[in-house]
């Protein structure tokens, strides 16, 4: 019995061994790979990123992207619609940054308002803010926080909005949040990502959280 073990000791080293060595292997291939997608991105531009899907986290995530922008120093544009709270966490926090513009331009959901004109109205002046920013190459990002939800419902005209997130400045990036983002929002982006809805504590009874949600 004593001998078995200097045998099973040599045969898990030996074993261990060859996973390491697999493992090199396919790092070095995976490394070659990625080395190689590297350099083949040369292009640099302006881009535009859609964040949608029924999941919680869309315009977190857009937030997260412009605390990073921020950390570049980057100029920023911020036009949040639908939404009217102008106490939240993330504006007291980035709107008070240096270099960044931002406006709180809706007047609640819509199953608040109950008045379809009046959200027109109210859309047509965010968009109006919107549009002067996807003209001005002064600004790196412009986030647009629910725009999906306007051209969705047909508040602001699908085809001028996509015309000027098309034809914005050549540099400038742009953030567009929002659920059921539309087929020709998301063929016109450069990254979509679709935050999916598995789980959600409100569901359970637990009311927004500051620091959380708020």
């Amino acid at each position: 019995m004593l001998c078995l073990f200097p045998l099973s000791r040599l045969a898990m080293n030996t074993e261990s061994a060859d996973r390491n060595a697999r493992h090199t292997a396919r790092m070095a291939r995976k490394k070659s790979l990625i080395d190689a997608a590297i350099d083949a991105a040369t292009d640099e531009r302006g881009l535009l990123l859609v964040i949608t899907g029924n999941g919680k986290g869309k315009s977190t995530s857009a937030f997260g992207t412009m605390a990073r922008a921020l950390g570049h120093g980057m100029k920023i544009g911020v036009v949040q619609f639908i939404k009217s709270r102008t106490d939240t966490g993330e504006e007291a926090f980035l709107g008070s940054q240096p270099g960044v513009e931002w406006h709180v331009t809706g007047d609640g959901f819509t199953w608040d308002t109950q008045n379809r004109e009046q959200d027109i109205a109210t859309a047509g002046r965010g968009w109006a803010i919107a549009a002067r920013m996807l003209t001005d190459p002064s600004f790196n990002l412009v986030v647009l926080d629910e725009l999906t939800y306007l051209l969705n419902d047909g508040y602001l005209d699908r085809d001028a909005v996509l015309d000027a997130l098309a034809g914005r400045p050549p540099m400038q990036h742009v953030i567009v949040t929002g659920r059921a983002a539309s087929g020709a929002l998301i063929e016109l982006a450069d990254t979509v990502s679709i935050i999916a809805d598995e789980k959600h504590a409100f569901r359970a009874g637990v009311k927004a959280q500051p620091g959380i949600d708020l």
